[in-house]
């Protein structure tokens, strides 16, 4: 097969291999994502699933061996494939889709191949998406022996399953559900992890206790035909930049498949309680939908011409709205929740044995009011795209009033802040600033609707907060924005002025504080989030999106080499599947933090549309 898209042209850095060889310097963040806009899994560097939540994204995980095991057996939350003899694995994605292969090999040369995808097609008029993994096994060179093993377990690992056997299936019966495991393979091996010699291939279906309909070995192949070409159409729609096109497109596919199709939100990781830090208790829940992160995936799946997910997303974001008296959470989950009371689970001991493993988060009792700004301008686009279904209209102008109405009454009120501070409120520089871009953009909205006085309204009050933040925000003593009004610290987040077109790039005062933020929080192209001390104390790793924040501040303010050069550098902070996580040890390298995260994966896209040589250079 070959890929959909265009050989990537891009500076000096060479594309990143096809193949590449388990053990690089990510280490337990060396993993594949997989999934089809219903559940996700990801995979490890030999093949094993270490995380898999069913049936949603922020359910119990069947599979846990993430955050550890509750009974110290190495074996339990996890679905493997061993080789007996095992010398060495690589692992890639088959271009332009998420569906993933990896080879394991002995030291004669024998080995194994698996594929893992999750099913996701068309079928009768619908998009196919069961709550369901396939997992593909053929060997490459001989006969080697292997043995598969399946540990899942409930109640974050505190549950072991039943186990029942049919002629052709496996059941694990857990509370509140049933895993069914359908197999080519002798059950019997399986439900012991024996090991056996692999002749041909064979198919495991881990999905809901469901009877199949077909052959298991026919319809693992269909699936993975279907699920194959699918994705290869998606990306092939892809309005992609002449450069950098094949970390665009593992970026795009990621976030999509960080969409709930269901209802439309976007979750903004598909982990929890991956530390920030190494033993720092920064451990956080992320498995459910942001506004403020959901609006970046959709504004940069846009720019890839890929309004799908925003039209799904604008479903979920219009019930909030709808739903609200007023104040707006920063967050929800998928399925609309409001309650997401935050607690800890004793049954595992977390990532690398560093706990607390939190399920839930408390960020959805706080008050962030920049959310409102998100909320207003994950929409804005509805009502100047021709392209979409159903454009936004005069009701959902008058529904988004209501937000600006929020917006403009807290643009000077304190807040938690876009970093979700836990102990500390202000007015936060980044907050007032989406107020503002609330207020502007539904004034721009209200033009488009011939709206003239509603447009004047909301353009006098955009003015007001813009001479507010102008006045309050600006730090004499450090000659840049400051994090907060009347404070003097520093915070990455005042980059997205010049991106909201709050500042013209070349202002002096942008130009001036991208100055004074690249000499106070970066360490080369990495940037930290602030320089105050949090609840935690001073953060130890920098935030992988604020690094992207500045690449765009650098191409704007016309450094355009030095933003090459940053970009490249991060580029190259990817694991070797092209994944980013939400925090980075500049020292070392190595990923920390929540995976894949979506703010991470929004930075490479849009640092490639906007650093990429135009299409007219090449052809």
């Amino acid at each position: 097969m070959t890929p959909s898209s265009a050989p990537a042209s891009g500076p000096a850095r060479p594309a990143p291999p096809e193949r590449r060889t388990a053990g690089e310097p990510n280490g337990p963040l060396d993993l594949a994502m997989i999934g089809n806009c219903s559940i996700s899994a990801l995979v490890d560097s030999r093949g094993r699933i270490i995380w898999c939540c069913m049936p949603r994204f922020d359910g119990d995980p069947l599979f846990h061996a993430l955050l550890g095991s509750s009974t110290g057996s190495a074996d339990d939350g996890q679905c493997f494939v061993e080789l007996e003899g095992l010398q060495r694995s690589d692992q890639a994605y088959d271009p332009g889709t998420a569906v993933l292969r990896t080879h394991l090999f002995d030291a004669h040369g024998q080995g194994v191949e698996i594929t893992d995808f999750a099913p996701r097609f068309g079928h009768h008029g619908r998009m196919f998406r069961p709550a369901q993994l396939v997992r593909r096994l053929r060997p490459l060179n001989g006969h080697p022996r292997v043995r598969i093993v399946l540990r899942p377990r409930g109640e974050w690992g505190g549950v072991a399953p039943t186990l029942t056997r049919g002629s052709n299936h496996l059941r694990y019966v857990l509370p509140g559900a049933t895993l069914r495991v359908n197999t080519s393979a002798p059950p019997t091996y399986v439900a012991e992890g024996n090991w056996f010699s692999l002749h041909s291939p064979v198919s495991l279906l881990i999905g809901p206790d469901e009877t199949l309909s077909g052959g298991i070995e026919q319809t693992a192949r269909d699936f993975e035909e279907q699920t194959s070409l699918y994705w290869r159409h998606w990306t092939r729609r892809l309005a992609l930049p002449l450069q950098w096109q094949e970390a665009v497109i593992r970026a795009a596919i990621t976030l999509k498949m960080c969409q709930f199709e269901e209802t439309g939100a976007i979750v903004a990781a598909m982990t929890t309680s991956i530390p920030e830090a190494p033993d720092s208790g920064r451990n956080w829940d992320y498995r459910y939908c942001w506004i403020r992160d959901a609006f970046f995936v959709v504004r940069a799946l846009n720019a890839l011409a890929e309004v799908g997910t925003m039209e799904d997303y604008l479903r979920w974001l219009h019930d909030v709205v709808r739903d609200a008296d007023g104040h707006i959470q920063p967050l929800y989950g998928i399925g609309l929740e409001r309650e997401l009371p935050e607690h800890i689970v004793t049954s595992l001991p977390g990532f690398s044995g560093m706990g607390p493993v939190r399920v839930g988060n408390q960020a959805f009792e706080h008050f962030q009011h920049d959310v409102y700004g998100n909320i207003v301008l994950g929409s804005s686009q509805a009502f100047h795209d021709h392209r979409l279904f159903r454009r936004a209209d005069r009701r959902d102008f008058e529904l988004l009033e209501r937000v600006g109405e929020q917006a403009w009454k807290l643009h000077d009120q304190p807040d938690a802040g876009m970093w979700e501070l836990r102990t500390k409120s202000r007015v936060h520089t980044s907050s007032s600033l989406m107020c503002w871009a609330a207020c502007d953009r539904l004034s721009k909205a209200a033009q488009v609707l011939a709206l003239p006085e509603r447009a004047l309204h909301w353009r006098e009050r955009a003015d007001v907060i813009r001479r507010r933040i102008l006045e309050a925000a600006w730090s004499d003593r450090r000659q840049a924005f400051a994090a907060a009004f009347g404070a003097h610290d520093l915070d990455a987040s005042v980059l997205l002025m010049a991106e909201v077109g709050f500042l013209a790039a070349n202002d002096p005062r942008f130009v001036n504080t991208v100055d004074v933020l690249e000499s106070v929080l970066c360490d080369g192209p990495f940037m930290r989030r602030y320089e105050a001390p949090d609840d935690f104390g001073l953060p130890q790793t920098a935030f992988n999106v604020c690094a992207f924040w500045r690449v765009d501040a650098l191409a704007r303010i016309g450094r355009i080499e030095q933003a090459h050069e940053s970009f490249e550098a991060l580029l190259a902070q990817r694991n070797p599947l092209g994944l980013l996580s939400e925090d980075l040890d500049p020292k070392s390298g190595r990923l920390w933090g929540n995976f894949p995260q979506t703010y991470s994966m929004v930075g490479i896209i849009n640092g490639a549309m906007l650093l990429s040589k135009p299409w007219s250079s090449a052809v």
